[in-house]
């Protein structure tokens, strides 16, 4: 039988200036045609996966970290934040004057002064990423499809990301909500850029696990590729675990194989590592 990949989309598959490298493409179309499946395992939710993603060729998509599970176009698992809690979210946000955009698959929703407020914040991250046209980067050009007049009282949320003015942000949300999964974003520990809210108990590998008992397929098949904090529950729970090189030291130091950057075709080198291909 093949294997199943799970892959990171930002920083795995395409690298900080949301560029998709032709190998990367190349590899999944090329591991498909072996017998392979493969999914993209993201923290976006599915109104940010882009045509050039789905064009690529793909079985499926885990989102919102965890959230939502799809397989050939069928939703076989989607947990939401409740309209209760997004109104105690967007509350709260709104009272402690922080800047957030709510993350759902039916798009990108911000608050009122979230892109004035984020453009600082935008920048610094791309510049962190090592992305030379950082002071360029706006939230237009990182988020196209953003809606910036939608409502925000919804119940249709994988997710809300909020920026941090300082990190007791992160910890005065985190000690609001502990009902919630809580987690940053951007940076480590009181670096970090962002905060965000999802499910409670909601991560990748446990929407892996979900959806190898629909496939009916063995935990022994799978490998995954992230390069962030968040991807180590994945890593951790496939039988290979992939960091590309351009990832986080947290992540390289755990994972069974240590590949090129995302920009140097570095999924691509290992899919050839790993015999996919």
């Amino acid at each position: 039988m093949g294997k199943i990949i799970f892959i990171d989309v930002d920083g795995t598959l395409v690298d900080y200036e949301a560029n998709l490298p032709d190998l990367a493409v190349e590899a999944i179309r090329r591991a498909r045609k072996n017998g392979h499946k493969v999914y993209i395992s993201t923290g976006r939710s599915k109104a940010e996966v882009y045509k050039n993603i789905w064009d690529i060729g793909l079985d499926g998509m885990i989102g919102g970290n965890g959230s939502f599970v799809e397989d050939k176009g069928k939703v076989i698992m989607h947990q939401t934040i409740t309209e209760e809690q997004c109104r105690r979210i967007v509350d709260w946000l709104h009272e402690k004057k922080i800047e957030f955009y709510l993350e759902s698959n039916n798009g990108l929703f911000a608050s009122e002064k979230f892109e004035l407020a984020a453009d600082k914040t935008m920048k610094e991250y791309a510049r962190r990423k090592g992305n030379d046209q950082s002071e360029v980067v706006t939230v237009r050009t990182i988020y196209p499809g953003m809606i910036f007049d939608g409502e925000l009282y919804r119940k249709d949320l994988n997710k809300v990301s909020y920026i941090l003015n300082t990190y007791k942000d992160y910890l005065d949300t985190k000690e609001q909500f502990p009902d919630m999964e809580n987690g940053t974003w951007g940076g480590k520990g009181e670096e970090a850029l962002f905060g965000d809210l999802g499910v409670k108990d909601i991560t990748k590998a446990n929407a892996i696990e979900y959806l190898l008992k629909y496939l009916g397929a063995d935990r022994k098949d799978t490998i995954a590729f992230g390069d962030a904090k968040v991807d180590v529950p994945m890593l951790e729970y496939c039988e290979i675990g992939v960091a590309m090189g351009s990832g986080g030291e947290e992540i390289k130091k755990m994972a069974d194989m240590v590949t090129d950057d995302v920009d140097k075709d570095g999924l691509y080198k290992a899919f050839v590592r790993l015999n996919l291909i």
